[in-house]
């Protein structure tokens, strides 16, 4: 059955976020990439402002991953504080994120479809009937 996480956003400010949240739960991040770390493409550039953000982040808490990331320039006037999360769900098979995804999609916006990814994900976000915003991901080569 599928994992679930917290992933929250953060407008600038998710590398200060997640060294706090470290000092106060111990460990270490698993997982550390910047905007600028993202390959570019001919529809995509990275702004010179966002190359620095952190794109993702990860921080064991027990059995439990949060995970984090800063918007982007072009999200930035529409970060709301206190609703900047996503509840992030890992599921075991490609079959099952693709039937989570479409049972949560009834009535949902859906932001980025199912796909497969740049970091080896199959990964897609969409905002449900209800606001609730989800991330949904598979990845092969964390099965065992």
């Amino acid at each position: 059955m599928a994992t679930t996480n917290t992933y929250l956003n953060f407008n600038g400010n998710c590398e200060e976020a997640f060294n706090f949240y470290k000092s106060v739960f111990g460990g270490d991040f698993t997982y550390i990439g910047r905007f600028g770390d993202m390959p570019e493409s001919e529809d995509y550039k990275v702004p010179e402002n966002d190359k620095q953000k952190v794109m993702h982040v990860s921080l064991p808490i027990g059995k439990s991953i949060l995970m984090g990331s800063d918007n982007g320039e072009q999200y930035e006037a529409t970060f709301v504080k206190g609703n900047n999360f996503s509840v992030s769900i890992t599921a075991d098979s490609k079959e099952e994120a693709d039937q989570l995804f479409k049972a949560l999609s009834d009535g949902a916006q859906i932001t980025m479809p199912m796909s497969d990814t740049f970091w080896g994900d199959y990964f897609g976000m969409l905002q449900d009937q209800f606001g609730i915003q989800w991330m949904m991901s598979y990845n092969a080569r964390n099965q065992a």
